[in-house]
């Protein structure tokens, strides 16, 4: 199984990355994430992988990779079409350097899920955002 990370440009929060991929998988279903290349890997991506969204400087949250296929942009050039899952899985956040373009990651160097959201919850809200500025949380 091999993953992909990508940086999750424009996007303030994990709420924001939801927000806008509801309008998007509402207005233009199914969800997908256009990119310029196919990845040369695909059938591991496949076998089980995630892409892994790199939020204000760190890896946060991930979501199933369902399908790769070949598509169109709005413009008519040709692209590949990533079809994620509309579930957001949040992962123990990690720092990441800015990046171009998507990269693979390996699955032994995928940060793991997180318990549930209600943990971080439970956190003083002061706290849980000095935590996520800090890419702890």
């Amino acid at each position: 199984m091999l993953h992909v990370q990508k940086l999750a440009v424009g996007i303030r929060d994990r709420a924001h990355l939801a927000e806008v991929q509801a309008a998007r998988a509402g207005t233009d279903p199914p969800l997908r994430h256009l990119t310029r290349h196919r990845p040369a890997r695909a059938a591991e991506i496949l076998a089980g992988g995630s892409i892994y969204w790199v939020i204000n400087g760190a890896m946060s949250v991930r979501q199933r990779i369902l399908a790769i296929e070949a598509g169109l942009r709005a413009d008519g050039s040709p692209c590949c079409a990533l079809h994620l899952d509309l579930a957001l899985v949040p992962v123990a956040a990690r720092p990441i350097k800015p990046f171009q373009g998507w990269r693979y990651l390996a699955a032994g160097q995928a940060p793991p899920d997180l318990a549930s959201e209600a943990d971080e919850a439970a956190l003083p809200p002061a706290l849980a955002e000095a935590l996520r500025a800090l890419a702890l949380l």
